[in-house]
């Protein structure tokens, strides 16, 4: 091989090594720069996610002391409330803060004390409403497998729903069904029993439409149990009330 074949394989494995020194180098920074804002839009996702939920919190418990005042005055805070709600869940809408794609915990715990915190929790968003919760004892012995904060999120939503379609003094009862298949926890209410079309807005006996506030906990309801395998599912009957299923599959419960 002649010198000049020699000084043209040489130049041309160095300049081969450049590109791909070059290349490398734009390739860490574009990871760098990726990681960053990967960073940066999830601290924004969660500052928001969290004004969204407490703007929500507030929306229903101002629909809840307007049930309780009624006539004009209670129809101002109704007014009111649904906008609130209808901004939170502007907020989620736009930012995609409902997404079942978010890193679970895997905890053990029984069902029983998340199940009271989560009634309280709801029953603190109703305001100084007053319903009866009924739960089956059977959920105390239930161990199960899950994001705990999670799950709670989930039950929260469907039972302010279910605290927002009932009156002053009702029942709603919470049981459990468990199979081979996991366990579903039944949240039944005899409210007016509003159709969820999927949980999608829907238009009711010529009512204006409903805010997709209240919606908005249900999507996020549904996402959550989603993310652990399971889903929810609601049926109504109007004038008679609605029942929630919010299942775990068999993996998710710990047979003791």
């Amino acid at each position: 091989m002649s010198s000049g074949s020699i000084l043209f394989c040489l130049s041309f494995l160095v300049l081969a090594a450049g590109l791909v020194v070059v290349s490398l180098f734009r390739q860490r920074q574009l990871m760098a720069r990726l990681t960053a804002a990967e960073a940066r839009a999830t601290r924004g996702g969660r500052a928001l996610d969290l004004m969204a939920r407490e703007v929500h919190g507030l929306g229903l418990g101002l629909l809840g002391r307007a049930q309780v005042l009624g006539g004009e005055a209670g129809a101002g805070f109704e007014a009111e409330a649904r906008r609130i709600l209808s901004l939170a869940d502007a907020v989620v809408e736009a930012h995609g803060v409902v997404s079942a794609a978010r890193a679970l915990r895997d905890e053990r715990f029984a069902l029983g004390p998340v199940l009271a915190d989560s009634v309280e929790a709801a029953q603190r968003q109703l305001g100084p409403g007053l319903r009866h919760w009924r739960l089956d004892p059977l959920l105390e012995s239930l161990v199960v497998r899950a994001d705990a904060r999670a799950l709670r999120g989930a039950l929260v939503q469907v039972l302010c729903r279910a605290a927002r379609a009932t009156g002053e003094g009702d029942f709603i009862d919470i049981r459990a069904v468990q199979t081979p298949q996991g366990v579903t926890i039944v949240v039944e209410d005899e409210g007016l029993g509003l159709a969820v079309d999927d949980l999608s807005p829907t238009l009711h006996c010529g009512e204006e439409p409903r805010t997709r506030g209240l919606v908005l906990g249900l999507s996020l309801a549904r996402a959550l149990l989603r993310a652990h395998g399971g889903e929810l599912v609601m049926e109504a009957a109007p004038g008679v009330g609605a029942r929630a299923f919010l299942s775990l599959p068999a993996n998710r419960v710990v047979v003791n």
